[in-house]
C-alpha cells in the first residue's frame, strides 16, 4: 500500500488494486467515521457520480474502504472550485470544507470528484 495521507485525524492508503483505505484517529474518530459512512451511503443512494463509492466500513477499526476517484488536483480557479462543490448540493449534501485538497480528477471520464466527507452537512429534504 502507498500512504497518501497521515495526520492526527486520519491515515489514508492507496492499495495496489486502486482502493482507498482510510483509518480515523483522535478522540472524535468514531463520530467522524460514522458520519462519513452515512454521507457516502446517502450520496450513493442518490446517484451522485463524482464521489467515492463505499466498499466496506469497519466500525471496530474505524476504517473505510472506497473506490478511488482519481488523483489530487494541483490547481483550479476559484469559480470552478465553487461550481464543483455547489454541484454536490443538488444531491442533498454540503461539503463544508471547500478546499482544493478535497478535489480529485478522474482521468477515465475527465471528471472532477470530491472526497473527505467527515464534516459534510446532510441538507434537509425539500
Amino acid at each position: 500500500m502507498l500512504q497518501v495521507k497521515d495526520t492526527l485525524r486520519s491515515t489514508v492508503n492507496l492499495t495496489f488494486d486502486g482502493r482507498v483505505v482510510k483509518v480515523y484517529h483522535g478522540p472524535d474518530a468514531p463520530i467522524r467515521f460514522e458520519h462519513e459512512v452515512r454521507v457516502l451511503q446517502l450520496l450513493e443512494e442518490r446517484g451522485c457520480p463524482f464521489v467515492p463509492r463505499l466498499l466496506d466500513a469497519d466500525p471496530v477499526q474505524r476504517k473505510i474502504i472506497t473506490t478511488n476517484c482519481g488523483s489530487r488536483v494541483e490547481r483550479i480557479d476559484d469559480a470552478r472550485l465553487a461550481e464543483i462543490f455547489g454541484e454536490l448540493e443538488a444531491f442533498g449534501v454540503r461539503h463544508e470544507d471547500v478546499n482544493l485538497r478535497n478535489v480529485t480528477y478522474r482521468q477515465s471520464d475527465g471528471r472532477f470528484c470530491l472526497i473527505d466527507f467527515e464534516y459534510a452537512t446532510i441538507l434537509p429534504s425539500p
